[in-house]
């Protein structure tokens, strides 16, 4: 390889990723410009944290004629969080951190009586500060506030005063923008994600299914499909998390204004696809296991096998209209009659081979009976007559 292709490689790949992430903004763009979303969602937020920032400017700077107004329009523009009640929280500790960084930056300015000697004493105390849990992420203001403080040279009560007035008027803009203009609401991200969960565990089941079927054992494949729907399981949590937060301190007129769901699929919703998820969990662990070629358990052969990939590819078109039906609002639910004899008639099959495989071998009976089992489970957990049948 020459020098000259060594070089070119790197730029290759930096014009790739470029490439890329131009293709990844275009994308969230145009999905902005469609319809409500997330990315939506984020341009909303972005606009009213400016438009909260200029308010406390032309309130500091302007109204009240402070040719310093810098920390009205920080806080405020800090403070337009994801919800109303994150906001109210974050307020609290920045409040509580710009009071602290302001209040021993004047005190450590008296005693050493020189800006540097005063760095040295209180900032590393406020940093050691902004580590205290009670903080969170807003302690670190305490020490800019601190640097801010001393490098204006305004020390003293009066300083101090000031510049706490000065976040208290920003907290309060900030606060108001966020809970009074456009308040943020996400009810939409638990539809969006238990969607994508139902739709991921019918990627699963239709991928173990083809493998199956063509008697390929992909125990690593299998592991890292089961990862990605724990994942999706715990962004539906996050998201459950993050519905129930946005509605704290958020009145129902300005719901309404959002335009936001009215109604958001209730928390058994997330208890079922929980076990779905777990019960497809158990299923490929079996698998991988059985796939090993050091294990004396192994999978079924022949036609069972085969009933075993078609009820699992079944299984995974129901969830596939559970996930349709709770991103779009439509779709019919309801397994027309003859997918719902063949599923019987797999399952009659799978129970005739469980009989048979006991009556010659141990090794395989195991494994067939667990796989039997899961595949039960997930039959009463997504068919709405699986229970009753």
């Amino acid at each position: 390889m020459t020098r000259a292709t060594e070089a070119v490689r790197p730029r290759s790949r930096s014009a790739h990723a470029l490439r890329q992430e131009a293709h990844g903004v275009g994308r969230a763009a145009r999905a902005a410009w469609d319809g409500p979303g997330r990315e939506r969602d984020l341009v909303v937020q972005s606009l009213k944290a400016s438009a909260a920032a200029l308010l406390a400017w032309l309130v500091a700077g302007v109204w009240m004629g402070d040719p310093m107004a810098l920390m009205a329009p920080w806080v405020a523009v800090v403070l337009v969080q994801a919800t109303v009640f994150s906001s109210l929280m974050q307020a609290a500790r920045q409040f509580t951190a710009i009071c602290v960084g302001a209040l021993l930056a004047s005190m450590a300015l008296a005693v050493t009586g020189h800006t540097l000697g005063a760095v040295a004493l209180s900032v590393p105390l406020l940093m050691l500060l902004a580590n205290w849990p009670r903080f969170g992420d807003q302690g670190i203001y305490g020490a800019t506030t601190a640097l801010f403080t001393l490098a204006t040279g305004a020390a003293g009560a009066t300083a101090v005063g000031h510049r706490v007035g000065q976040a208290a008027l920003g907290a309060v803009i900030g606060l108001a923008v966020n809970a009074f203009v456009l308040p943020p609401i996400h009810l939409r991200d638990v539809r969006e994600n238990l969607a994508a969960l139902a739709e991921e565990a019918a990627d699963v089941l239709y991928r173990v299914a083809g493998d199956l079927r063509d008697r390929a054992s992909d125990a690593q494949g299998w592991s890292h499909a089961s990862a990605r729907l724990e994942h999706r399981l715990e962004a539906l949590r996050s998201a459950r998390r993050w519905s129930r937060e946005s509605l704290r301190l958020t009145a129902a007129p300005l719901r309404a204004v959002r335009r936001s769901p009215a109604q958001i699929p209730p928390q058994q919703d997330d208890e079922r696809w929980s076990r779905v998820t777990g019960h497809i969990r158990a299923l490929t662990r079996t698998l991988a296991v059985a796939a090993d070629d050091g294990r004396v358990s192994s999978a079924p052969d022949g036609p069972v096998l085969d009933a075993y990939a078609r009820l699992l590819e079944l299984i995974g078109g129901v969830c596939h209209a559970h996930g349709s039906r709770l991103r779009d609002g439509d779709g019919d639910l309801s397994v027309g009659d003859a997918a719902m004899t063949e599923m019987y008639d797999l399952l009659g099959r799978l129970r005739d081979g469980l009989r048979e495989h006991a009556g010659q071998e141990a090794a395989g009976t195991t494994v067939l009976g667990t796989l039997l089992l899961q595949a039960e489970n997930l039959w009463s957990e997504t068919v709405p007559t699986g229970r009753k049948g």
